[in-house]
């Protein structure tokens, strides 16, 4: 019988196929809840008032507070950009994107899809209930908000919703820059979110950093998570639907 090499035995193949990538992704994951950490306990104790302060009366015209920088134009698109990152579009993208993966008998991933989102959103609620920010009185706001402040609600739901569906969608891919396209156009979308939070001065720069790093932690987390459980399910559901029925 021949020894097996130190430190080898008992380890499944496949974790041992994707240790590199797993090692590299677990890192990842724990420098996004550090820096969430390190970032939060900044903003209570107030060490972000000064940047936060001076990127939102950058964003105004020095005469008129009330009057963001740009052409008017400009304004009418962040507003519709920042939709994008609403409630009733992630939930209408996400209930959508759901029911056709059900439909397409991809009952896993539709799971992954529906626990991440709807993960994110409890736990953005919950972040900010134990923060307690008010939102910002620097500069009047541009769009009516009523809840707190950190991290940014549109930021973080926007970065688990998109982030997530491009990762799905990339996975699906066979070439290359169509992966690379994927995932660069759902993070684009996410900063694009993220920054109008702030020109509509409805976020403070520290809360939207704070959103995007949950966010991204988070739908990270839940990828992870996801590759093999995803598997799994699939392998499963693929041998019950060879099974024939019963006569």
């Amino acid at each position: 019988m021949k020894d097996r090499p130190f430190g080898t035995s008992g380890i499944p193949g496949w974790l041992k196929r994707h240790e590199p990538f797993l090692l590299l992704m677990f890192a990842a994951l724990s420098g996004g809840i550090l820096l969430f950490i390190y970032l939060t306990g900044e903003v209570l104790e107030g060490s972000t008032r000064g940047f936060d302060e001076a990127i939102l009366l950058a964003l105004r015209q020095p005469g008129n507070l009330s009057v963001p920088i740009g052409p008017g134009w400009l304004t009418h698109a962040v507003k519709d950009i920042t939709s994008l990152g609403g409630t009733t579009v992630l939930a209408l993208m996400t209930a959508l994107v759901t029911i056709y993966l059900l439909l397409d008998r991809q009952r896993a991933i539709a799971i992954f899809l529906l626990a991440s989102v709807l993960g994110g959103w409890a736990l953005s609620a919950l972040l900010k209930i134990g923060v307690a920010r008010p939102r910002p009185d620097i500069v009047p706001h541009l769009v009516e908000v009523h809840d707190l402040s950190f991290p940014s609600g549109h930021a973080m739901v926007s970065a688990v919703t998109y982030l997530t569906l491009a990762a799905l969608i990339s996975s699906t891919r066979t070439y290359r820059s169509t992966r690379a396209f994927t995932v660069a156009a759902g993070i684009l979308l996410t900063l694009m979110i993220g920054v109008s939070r702030v020109y509509l001065g409805v976020h403070y720069p520290s809360d939207v950093l704070g959103g995007w790093c949950a966010g991204a932690t988070w739908a990270l987390g839940c990828w992870i998570i996801a590759r093999r459980s995803i598997s799994s399910l699939r392998n499963g559901e693929g041998a019950r639907s060879d099974t024939p029925p019963p006569e």
